[in-house]
Formats: structure tokens, sequence, C-alpha cells
């Protein structure tokens, strides 16, 4: 009898504990399954957008739900480039630093700076024939704006550089004085901080056309060729109207940024800025 007792208690034992192991075993399932769920109903809010772009980061995907509370309004496309941005939170928060130093691709705005010492490779001086004064850009963009400008000047236009590469001392300046002129919020509108100017990429240009202020250079036959014009010598329009949200810049006629052909023209026939293109295809 205490044979049959023994064994009689083992098996209960072995089936209890099975039992027990199938259960939890059950729940750590559910567990597990319940946070991929959550996502799935994160992502439908959002069109299941993550199949259909490449862009798309899982981490960001609380941030996609929230920005679009906010911004019902845009597409899922649009959701998810300005969150990649960082345009969800405040400009000059959550700053990184550019790992495109040296790279016509590079992007600077209010999220990405470069470093006080940076200067970048092979600044070259622009022709005087169409420039204001000595101005620097990198080498490939400063071949292609002389280009660009010989082209204009045949045609009888005169597109002229009256600002190109600028340090971060010189930025520095520059923005104290919008500072104490007109006080940090309204500088920030037109003007870059130090070390978040992409003068100091050396790949941009402020251009007039030698009579009239740059401030009305939109104005102006040269505006028109520039528009017609520009991207086929690798140049944009860097901050252009109604896209002010984007840029975080107020609408500049004048400035105009290299970023090669392909992409030039890219931007050109899509309405982009350079900050959604590089969100798109380059900073994946």
């Amino acid at each position: 009898m205490k044979k049959i007792f023994w064994y009689v208690l083992l098996i209960f034992i072995v089936v209890v504990t099975l039992t027990l192991v199938v259960i939890i075993s059950k729940k750590t399932d559910i567990k597990q399954e319940k946070p991929q769920d959550e996502k799935q109903e994160k992502l439908k809010l959002l069109n299941n957008i993550d199949k259909k772009i490449d862009y798309f980061h899982y981490t960001y995907l609380d941030r996609y739900i929230a920005y679009k509370q906010k911004n019902s309004l845009l597409s899922d496309m649009d959701i998810v480039t300005r969150v990649n941005l960082g345009l969800d939170q405040p400009f000059y928060q959550n700053t990184r630093q550019s790992n495109q130093l040296n790279k016509t691709t590079i992007l600077v705005n209010k999220y990405i700076y470069l470093p006080e010492d940076y200067v970048p490779n092979n600044l070259t001086t622009i022709s005087s024939d169409f420039s204001s004064s000595t101005r620097q850009l990198v080498y490939e963009a400063k071949e292609a704006f002389e280009k660009m400008a010989s082209a204009a000047k045949e045609q009888g236009y005169t597109i002229r550089a009256i600002s190109a590469y600028r340090s971060y001392e010189y930025q520095k300046g520059l923005y104290d004085n919008y500072v104490q002129k007109d006080g940090v919020e309204l500088a920030d509108t037109y003007s870059a901080r130090p070390g978040f100017s992409e003068h100091q990429t050396g790949l941009v240009v402020d251009i007039d056309n030698g009579t009239v202020d740059y401030n009305n250079f939109e104005s102006t036959e040269e505006f028109k060729w520039m528009d017609e014009n520009a991207q086929n010598y690798g140049f944009i329009l860097r901050y252009p109207k109604d896209k002010e949200c984007i840029t975080g810049y107020n609408y500049e006629s004048w400035h105009y940024r290299y970023v090669g052909k392909e992409i030039a023209t890219f931007i050109k026939n899509n309405n982009l800025t350079y900050d959604e293109y590089y969100a798109r295809y380059i900073d994946k």
C-alpha cells in the first residue's frame, strides 16, 4: 500500500508540475504577443506605411503617431519624413553632429551641426568676374557656380556671389549682432546659430545681380533665370517659399546650395526641400 501511495503521489506531483509549466508558458506567450499586437494596431493608424517606404524607423513609431495626431492633414509619408528630421521637437533640441563632413550630400540645419573648427576641404576662391569680393566655395561647387554665372552672362544676366563660405567665428559674430538687434526669437527665423550655418560647409552661395539689393532678388530677371536653370548646374533654392515649417527659415530667394545636378534636378521636379530629400534618400 505504501508503494502505491508513493507512486500515486509522484504521478500527482508530475501532473501538477506539467500543468503549471503549460499555464506559465501560455501566459508568457500572451505577454510576448501583446506588444506585437499593439505595434500592429499602431501601424494601422499609419496605414501600414512601414511596408511602403524604406526610411521608416520602428523606434520612432510612437513619435509618428503623436505627430500625426497633431498634424492630421499631412500625409503619412510627410509624417514620417518630418519626424525623421526631428520636426516633432523644438528647433535646436536633441541636436547631433553631421556625419557627412566634406561630402556634397551634407545636411546642416537646426538639428544637425558642424564642429567649431570645421573647415571644408578644397576651398577655392571664386573668380572676381562673378563675385562682389573675395569669396570661397568648395572646388566642385565653385566650378559649377562659375559655369552657371558664365552661362547667365552669355544670355545677358548677372549672377554675382555676395556671400559664400563663412567660418564658425564669422557666423557667431553675425548671429550675435542680429540677436542684439532683433532678439533671439526673430533672429532665429533668418539667421543660423554658429555651427548650424550651411555657409560653413562651403557649398552655399548668396547672390544678387549687382544692381538690386539681394533682399529683392526675387523681383529680378536673374531670379527667373535661376529658377529655370540653377538645377542644371547642381544648385537648389535652399529655403523656398511655403516651406518655412520644414527648413526653419524665412524664404530666401538669394540663397542657393550646391548638391550636384542629379539631386538638384530631382528636388526641383518634386518640389522638395533638401531636408526632405536627405531624410528620404540619404539618412535612411
